[in-house]
């Protein structure tokens, strides 16, 4: 599932074609993705201008003229692609597809059908079901060590898991959270109350860190991720631990024969990369 680079990625990608232009044409291919649109989904937007595409979590806002809207994530599959002209007839899993004034095409594409779009506004957005219950931005102002530590304060649950937890931190998912947690030697099996003090600040520059190089390089394409533009990202070439199960992690000097290198356990059903040796 695309996580808070990736969403990001594209929402910057999809910026420039659509802020300042109106949405002269909506075509709803499908009734439902994995939860039904709106009845009046195609009414609502057919005629607005988009005023900003921007990203809560792992979701991509855009807001339009008169106040409404459009919430957008992305599921397991989901992409959003850019093209200069409508094509002659949409692709078996083009499920959305929005033209704006100067021929420009959006299709949100989903073959898993993962994905979901609603509508809300602006005053309402806030307290949206989706967003209502979400932890601050960890590239916000107001995520810090010392906030950190506070939503962790009492968690018994392993740290892996805290961090998994969207009413924690917004946006974060299975990869940056592994490569964080490694570059700030901190052990995905250790208490999320144990991480306070220098232990929390380290935690959340890591996690700053991880999520602004992960968006310079355009996310990671693992499976199904295309930034808008169609392009791959690229940041799966700098995996410290994620899937380097058995490998060295960078800057190792351990005997990787004897120590078996970089370890994989699950946790709550999901993998978790780590270094033993590193990370405490």
């Amino acid at each position: 599932m695309p996580e808070l680079p990736e969403v990001e990625t594209v929402c910057r990608g999809l910026a420039p074609h659509l802020e300042g232009r109106v949405l002269v044409r909506v075509d709803q291919n499908r009734p439902n993705l994995r939860t039904p649109f709106p009845a009046d989904f195609v009414a609502r937007l057919t005629g607005r201008r988009v005023e900003s595409v921007r990203r809560r979590a792992k979701y991509i806002l855009m807001g339009l003229d008169d106040g409404t809207v459009l919430i957008v994530h992305l599921g397991m599959s989901g992409r959003m692609l850019i093209a200069p002209e409508r094509p002659e007839s949409p692709g078996k899993h083009d499920h959305v597809v929005f033209e704006v004034e100067t021929g420009t095409t959006v299709t949100f594409n989903d073959a898993r059908r993962f994905g979901l779009m609603d509508l809300t506004t602006a005053d309402g957005l806030a307290d949206h079901p989706m967003l209502r219950a979400l932890g601050p931005e960890p590239l916000g102002n107001a995520f810090s060590g010392p906030a950190l530590a506070e939503r962790l304060a009492g968690k018994m649950t392993p740290i892996k898991a805290a961090l998994l937890d969207q009413s924690v931190v917004a946006g974060l998912g299975n990869i940056y959270v592994s490569e964080a947690l490694f570059l700030a030697r901190l052990s995905p099996t250790r208490s999320a109350a144990t991480i306070s003090g220098a232990k929390a600040d380290r935690l959340a520059a890591a996690i700053r860190e991880v999520l602004g190089r992960a968006i310079e390089a355009g996310g990671s394409s693992l499976r199904d991720y295309r930034q808008a533009s169609g392009e791959l990202g690229y940041f799966q070439h700098q995996f410290a631990v994620y899937d380097r199960a058995g490998q060295p992690c960078p800057g190792c000097t351990c005997d990787v024969a004897a120590t078996g290198g970089v370890q994989r356990i699950v946790q709550s059903g999901r993998s978790t990369f780590y270094c033993a040796a590193r990370q405490r």
